[in-house]
């Protein structure tokens, strides 16, 4: 059966609407399709690379240096490409020629970090252009995820504030003011996760707190779609979502949806039903892990405790103008564990899921 979806993706745009009514994401039962646009471009496919790309940050020299750093995979996976690998170090060189470009966006407190970061760089990168010569690909991208991980220090020492207001509305929800990592245990082995509050606050915050309270602990995967999507977070009982202790309510919690180019997030609407059908979110539904809150069908607001892991395959659901874009909130992404998080299946265990880093980016409620 899955062959034959295939086949019919590669053919017929109709062929995708369909596998998506067929594997809508809620939880309770389908949701009507999307007409959202076909994939165009290369899609960034990397959660750590969009993590880096949704940072709230305006540093050209920098995304510059980034870039340079992210192509390397794409050259050598390309029929190892080493003259544009090369090209690629040449460049990032030639930015971190000029350190003071990239300074100037890093608070004054930060400054001496950041300069030890920029002269690790710029060492790694020396480092890198010698392997171009030896052609030691497994060495290669094992450097260039080092440079990247300095490139991410680097780039999240630029946040200066949180960039925008979470509308008064969500004061009684629990919010995400940056980022949080999350560790889960599972029977089949472990996963981790890099939430994003800069992007999806109330989604995130709603998130973290969960796990803050234990309450994915002993949690089964209630559905897996092979190829497509994992979910869990159902409790036990009739409830299909969070009971807030302290108000005996089930805590909905909106669709949120940080669009490129706007400055906060857009709530309570599709962005299909708001007319952007080829606007793309911050977080997109483009990388294999990518973790999203599910929801009731026709209930845009009724999210709860429910979330899935995207199953990126990209004959099923291509990179690029995904047809779930637009309709559920992608909150974070899977940073290790792709191996783990391949073979789990419904009927699997979170046996916990503890928070690593970011705790004391979670705010409260406010308000009852």
């Amino acid at each position: 059966m899955l062959n034959l979806l295939k086949s019919w993706l590669k053919n017929s745009l109709m062929a995708i609407l369909l596998v998506t009514i067929f594997l809508g994401i809620n939880t309770a039962s389908w949701t009507p399709s999307s007409n959202a646009a076909l994939p165009s471009g290369n899609a960034i496919t990397d959660g750590k690379a969009l993590l880096r790309y949704a940072l709230p940050i305006d540093n050209k020299p920098v995304r510059q240096l980034q870039a340079s750093l992210e192509d390397i995979s794409t050259q050598l996976r390309a029929n190892r490409r080493w003259g544009a690998v090369s090209k690629d170090l040449s460049k990032a060189s030639r930015i971190l020629d000029k350190p003071s470009q990239i300074l100037a966006s890093v608070p004054e407190e930060r400054q001496p970090q950041a300069e030890a970061w920029l002269t690790e760089l710029k060492s790694g990168v020396e480092k890198s252009k010698e392997l171009t010569q030896t052609k030691d690909k497994e060495q290669m991208l094992e450097e260039r995820a080092k440079l990247l991980n300095l490139v991410s220090l680097l780039e999240e020492s630029m946040v200066k504030e949180y960039p925008f207001e979470v509308p008064e509305e969500y004061s009684n929800l629990p919010q995400l003011k940056g980022r949080a990592t999350i560790a889960f245990k599972t029977n089949k082995g472990d996963l981790t996760v890099v939430v994003d509050g800069y992007s999806a606050p109330v989604t995130a915050g709603n998130f973290v707190d969960l796990v803050k309270r234990g309450f994915y602990n002993g949690l089964e995967f209630t559905r897996s779609e092979e190829s497509y999507v994992l979910q869990t977070g159902d409790p036990a009982g009739k409830e299909q979502g969070f009971i807030d202790p302290k108000t005996g309510q089930y805590r909905a919690i909106p669709l949120e949806i940080l669009v490129e180019g706007d400055k906060k997030p857009t709530y309570g609407i599709t962005l299909e039903d708001a007319g952007r059908y080829l606007d793309m979110p911050v977080l997109p539904f483009s990388s294999f892990g990518a973790l999203a809150m599910a929801r009731p069908e026709g209930e845009v607001n009724g999210g709860s405790s429910q979330v899935f892991f995207f199953l990126f395959e990209p004959e099923l659901t291509p990179a690029g103008r995904n047809l779930l874009d637009g309709r559920y909130s992608v909150f974070g992404y899977l940073t290790e564990g792709r191996e783990i998080l391949d073979i789990l299946k419904a009927g699997d265990k979170i046996e916990s899921a503890t928070i690593v880093q970011g705790e004391e980016n979670l705010i409260e409620p406010t308000a009852a």
